[in-house]
């Protein structure tokens, strides 16, 4: 099973982000996908944003985990957004969102993005992982948070 260590880089964390909007924080956060990972922002924006077209990537409490598909990589990353104010990703529960997971996979990842949108949701969905991560001050203390999390085990 996919560990989020293999899916995120110490510097693809953003804490204390500020966005006045979806597409305001997609667009910070393709920058760091560039920055950390050399995978041009405009393609990460457009391909989330088509995305987000299709319906709302919010899956409740406060938590979105936006996605995007692209050409030309090799395996899937992402970036993990704390924001100070949160923003509407069409949640089910019409909750706005203050935990974003933005994940880049290729095109033609298939089977291995699902595991991977399956993996951060599982974390992500703990009610003690979430307000960690609210609580956490640095991104450092984030990327500890997220890291040490071990992989859910079948029953």
């Amino acid at each position: 099973m996919t560990e989020l260590t293999d899916l995120v880089a110490p510097d693809a964390i953003m804490h204390g982000v500020t966005a006045t909007s979806r597409n305001d924080l997609l667009a910070q956060m393709a920058a760091v996908i560039e920055a950390s990972y050399a995978i041009p922002a405009a393609s990460v924006l457009e391909s989330a944003m088509e995305r987000e077209h299709l319906g709302g990537t919010g899956v409740g409490e406060g938590v979105a985990v936006p996605h995007a598909r692209l050409r030309g990589i090799d395996h899937t990353v992402g970036a993990l957004a704390i924001l100070t104010a949160p923003v509407d990703f069409d949640a089910p529960d019409g909750r706005d969102s203050d935990i974003v997971f933005l994940l880049v996979s290729p095109v033609d990842a298939g089977a291995d993005h699902l595991k991977a949108l399956a993996r951060v949701s599982r974390v992500l969905r703990k009610p003690e992982m979430r307000t960690a991560l609210r609580s956490a001050q640095t991104g450092g203390a984030l990327y500890g948070l997220i890291t040490a999390h071990s992989p859910v085990q079948a029953a």
